[in-house]
């Protein structure tokens, strides 16, 4: 495991979109987080943050997508999804709440 200075390093942003949003009702939410932080990083990190419990975290690498612009050709970067489910009988996030 990686030694991160702050809890706060680990998760780059909340996910928000209608897929993300369709899960808030099963207590699961994604993140966007650091490619090299492992499950029991996030775990911690999303712990402290949110003061919530966490029950399990799934995650994946987001790959990157072929772009053009003119005859100049790239790729988006890739990066990594976590996905979190809150304990049963745990309350909400407060910062997904205000959104929806």
């Amino acid at each position: 495991m990686k030694s991160f200075s702050t809890f706060h390093d680990i998760i780059i942003a909340p996910l928000i979109s209608e897929k993300s949003m369709l899960g808030i009702s099963d207590l699961k939410y994604c993140f966007k987080v650091k490619k090299d932080a492992c499950k029991v990083e996030i775990r911690q990190a999303v712990e402290k943050v949110f003061n919530v419990k966490v029950s399990k975290v799934n995650t994946l690498i987001v790959r990157g997508k072929h772009r053009r612009r003119g005859r100049i050709s790239g790729m988006t970067p890739s990066w990594k999804k976590a996905i979190v489910t809150l304990a049963k009988g745990e309350k909400s996030i407060e910062f997904f709440n205000q959104i929806t």
